[in-house]
């Protein structure tokens, strides 16, 4: 087997009267031939380590690819005079762009084949993929190394040829004038934020494009969008706390913005626009927001007229205007729901969902005079599913559901929703899905997934990989830690910040709920999270090493000290909302108490494969090779510590579908040799 030799290279740090020592911050340097064999050697002990499992691997492979309709397309989507959809073809790793005119049974025009585009890279993806108000133009960009890096190119769909318009180092924001040759993006800063919206126009050079807005403010970032109805253009500058949005005409791409709200440090807000007014869903009332009008020509609070109150209980996630309807998206009790309003009426209607657990959102509504709401549905045992739902009838109109081949059968499973106590008190949910004829008398091993942070939540989502983890005996549990917002903000501002810890206490207090339970066992016990969710189960191993039969940490957010103290890095200062900044002394502490790399003391570690992309914008490869390279110096326990490093990607890992399909098969067969299922 190959080993891994880790060059002393220590650096001293000093902080609010501590100082400390990093021995591996050579790693950082990213330029280094000795830095790049390093890493090449750690994919090569990972791979020798793992040769047992090659034939596992395949096998997985086939199982998961065997669960997949290879060649398919998605529900088509009526935009103006044309039905949008994307297609696969089996052996081919990206999607194929087509749209027909006026009919589905019109002939398929391909307007952007991904596959010619990535061909010669290792690494491609898709950014922004806007039509012109027209259809006559597209506006795409092109990400080819992983560092989510975007080149926009603008394609004559009538004539397929590329015009000369070409623009460097932007990110995923592209709207369109109402004028067909005028659009807005941004462009990133060096620490790769999103800090600038320009205005372009086709036929120019990108050094002449005119500068819109820049911020100044590096906890910022900008974007700019327009609404559902068409009529306007709102730019956003948006930090994880604070709001504030500039609105322009569509139709007069060269008016200035005009600031609806200025912003105010706490207080988000987001805006649609229907007929004489813009409906407003803010926080100043309370962290669950509430959502208020004001017409499109007074913007004053004075006006601002009440539709739905904050509520405690209610999490209004997100407002969406039709020409005749308005839709509320609401979690309630840690679900999901929607709510749809009718013009010129004041009664509400809800529309539920009868699963413990799913994952719902609202996809494909384009036409803005539509009658029927298009949304997806699926949970643990229900494929991805498109439905209309028709809002006079009150109907729904089941569209297409992800075809699963081979002898996929829901029945088999089960979905349970439950709760486990934190130190506290707090009740956090859990998520358990498993085979029905499992005995669940006696321990069995368990996938224990969280990720805690931002408000982002983690819903009970499909997987068509997962059942070869379900078919094997496996129990596969999510535990909605606070961080997330699945409980309403509060729940986010329970775990973030000074409260960060609660994220870390949480998730160990589900793990111990589930051996209290008899489902599992320490040995048998595997937790994964990824970034957030790595540091989520970086710090509870840091915390209970004793706790857990293995780890699975995916570009794991683990350095947490060392890169919030360097605001040149992508995120940081951004971050400083989520985390805290560590040059207030407190926020020091409470990070550097947390924090997985700061924290590996001497101590049996469990079993782990750690992932990292070399590209990584997001979370810097060093942070897990650091992490790895100091657990393995004073690990107590003769477990391996494995990482593997994709040298041509970023944080989201192969971009290729089959690629992608690789990279799972490899971590499932990890996870089956840890638990001795070979």
């Amino acid at each position: 087997m190959h080993s891994v030799t880790v060059r002393k290279g220590p650096r001293e740090y000093s902080l609010h009267d501590i100082t400390w020592t990093d021995d591996y911050a050579w790693l950082r340097d990213k330029e280094s031939p000795e830095l790049i064999a390093h890493l090449e050697a750690e994919n090569a002990h990972t791979e020798a380590a793992m040769e047992s499992t090659a034939a596992l691997r395949k096998t997985l492979y086939d199982e998961i690819l065997g669960r997949i309709q290879q060649t398919d397309l998605s529900v088509p989507v009526k935009e103006g005079p044309y039905f949008y959809y994307s297609r696969t073809e089996e052996g081919k790793q990206y999607p194929i762009y087509c749209r027909k005119h006026l009919s589905l049974e019109a002939e398929e025009e391909v307007y952007l084949d991904s596959n010619e585009l990535a061909a010669g890279h290792e690494y491609f993806q898709i950014g922004v993929l806007e039509t012109s108000p027209n259809h006559h133009l597209l506006a795409y960009s092109t990400d080819i190394a992983g560092d989510e890096d975007y080149t926009i190119r603008v394609k004559d769909l009538n004539s397929g040829a590329l015009l000369s318009d070409e623009i460097e180092t932007t990110y995923d924001t592209l709207t369109w004038a109402a004028d067909n040759r005028t659009f807005f993006y941004s462009v990133l800063d060096a620490a790769r934020r999103p800090y600038r919206i320009l205005r372009h126009r086709l036929g120019e050079a990108a050094s002449q494009d005119q500068l819109v807005f820049e911020e100044t403010d590096e906890r910022f970032r900008l974007d700019a969008y327009l609404t559902r109805s068409d009529q306007f253009i709102l730019m956003e500058a948006e930090s994880s706390t604070t709001t504030e949005i500039s609105i322009t005409s569509a139709a007069d791409p060269e008016a200035g913005f005009r600031v609806f709200r200025p912003r105010q440090q706490d207080i988000e807000y987001a805006l649609t626009h229907q007929g004489d007014w813009f409906y407003l869903r803010i926080n100043d009332r309370g962290r669950n927001f509430r959502l208020v009008r004001t017409p499109v020509t007074n913007w004053s609070e004075e006006a601002w007229e009440e539709i739905l109150p904050h509520r405690p209980d209610v999490y209004l996630e997100g407002v969406t205007a039709f020409e005749n309807y308005l839709i509320a998206t609401e979690r309630y009790e840690g679900l999901q729901r929607f709510r749809y309003l009718k013009k010129g009426e004041n009664e509400w209607r809800t529309i539920h969902f009868s699963e413990q657990a799913y994952a719902a959102d609202l996809t494909g509504n384009l036409e803005f005079g539509a009658t029927t709401l298009r949304y997806s549905y699926q949970s643990p045992v229900t494929p991805p599913s498109v439905f209309d739902f028709d809002f006079e009838t009150q109907t729904h109109e089941l569209k297409k559901r992800t075809a699963i081949p081979g002898d996929f059968d829901p029945t088999r499973y089960a979905i349970e929703r439950t709760m486990a106590r934190s130190h506290d008190g707090a009740e956090i949910p859990l998520i358990l899905v498993h085979r029905k004829d499992l005995d669940l008398s006696k321990p069995q091993p368990l996938l224990l997934y969280g990720y805690g942070a931002y408000g982002v939540n983690m819903d009970a989502s499909f997987s068509t990989a997962r059942f070869s983890l379900l078919d094997r005996g496996v129990i596969y549990a999510i535990a909605q830690v606070r961080g997330g917002a699945e409980m309403g903000q509060p729940w986010h501002d329970a775990g973030r910040m000074l409260q960060k810890r609660n994220s870390f206490l949480d998730f160990i207090a589900a793990a111990q709920s589930l051996l209290d339970r008899g489902r599992t066992t320490k040995e048998q016990l595997i937790i994964e999270g990824g970034s957030a969710g790595g540091l989520l189960v970086g710090a509870a191993v840091t915390m209970r090493p004793d706790l857990f039969g293995g780890v699975l940490a995916h570009v794991p957010f683990v350095d947490v000290v060392n890169t919030m103290l360097d605001a040149s890095l992508p995120l940081t200062v951004g971050e400083y909302e989520e985390w805290g900044n560590p040059a207030d002394a407190q926020y020091f502490h409470a990070i550097r108490e947390y924090s997985p790399y700061d924290n590996t003391k001497p101590a049996a570690y469990p079993s782990m494969l750690v992932t990292a992309g070399l590209n990584d914008p997001r979370v810097s490869y060093w942070e897990p090779a650091k992490w790895v390279a100091r657990l393995r110096e004073v690990n107590l326990h003769s477990s391996e510590i494995l990482l593997k490093v994709n040298m041509g990607a970023g944080h989201f890992g192969a971009s290729g579908r089959y690629d992608r399909l690789h990279e799972i098969a490899f971590e499932y067969a990890w996870l089956l040799k840890t638990w001795g299922l070979l």
